[in-house]
Formats: C-alpha cells, structure tokens, sequence
C-alpha cells in the first residue's frame, strides 16, 4: 500500500509543478536509474525517478531536488552545467533474503556534473550516497525536451 501511494503522490507533484515551470525541462537516463527534471526556478529542478543498484536487490522510486550553481560559480556556457541536491523516496528491497522485507525511506545527496554536446543531448557523471542502495550517482545521458 505504501508503494501505491508513493507512487501516485510522484505522479500529482509531476503534474502539479509542471503546470507552473517555464525553464527546459530534461530527461536524465542512465546504468542506474531514470528521472525528469522540471524547474521550479532559474537555478532549482524537482525530478520525480527511480533507481536501482547493479544487482537489482533495490528499487527506489524518489523525488529529487537539485540546485544549479552555474551562477555562483559563473559559468556562463550553456554547455556545462555543476549541481548538487537531496533526494527523498522509498526503496524496494526485491532481493532474496530468506523473506526478510528491508524496503525503507530512501535519503540521499548527491553533486554532479553534466556537459552538453549539442543542443539537445548531453552526459552526466553524479557522485551521491544515502541510506540505500537507490541513492548512489551514475553516469548517464541527458536529452532537452
């Protein structure tokens, strides 16, 4: 049950914020894990996603909050990009355990870099930890919409 109502509030947040965004929005997809970004203002995305760990003991379905620090640091190309956030979800544990449920709140930061090469497409490499296995960083591409 819980798994249903996490999942349908990520769904509302994503619908309710988008209808207030004006910034681009981003796909960021990778070996781990998938989520959207959609600011909520010039320096600061939400990004409702999901993740997994390399051997899919876990899935964690979170909401993300990152904050570009292009600006502070004056980094005026729009190919390149610095940030850094906290996440919050829940994490699934689907491994074999001797039935034993080890599913938890899911917290996290992370920091992470990402450069674009054209327009539209680019790569990310994230560095991050928290209290699951769901909130590790990756490497990854990253498409404009």
């Amino acid at each position: 049950m819980k798994n249903i109502i996490l999942f349908f509030t990520l769904v509302i947040t994503l619908f309710a914020v988008d209808a207030f965004s004006q910034a681009r929005k981003e796909l960021n997809f990778g070996l781990l894990g998938i989520n959207y970004e959609i600011p909520v203002h010039k320096d600061i995305t939400i990004a409702p996603g999901a993740a997994t760990n390399f051997d899919l003991d876990w899935i964690s379905l979170h909401l993300r909050g990152n904050y570009y620090f292009d600006n502070i640091f004056g980094i005026t190309d729009d190919a390149w990009d610095v940030y850094g956030g906290v996440g919050a979800g829940y994490a699934i544990y689907n491994g074999d355990d001797n039935g034993i449920d080890e599913s938890d709140i899911d917290l996290g930061l992370h920091v992470g870099g990402r450069w674009f090469w054209n327009d539209k497409w680019g790569v990310y490499l994230e560095l991050g930890g928290g209290s699951t296995a769901g909130a590790m960083g990756g490497i990854g591409l990253t498409v404009k919409l």
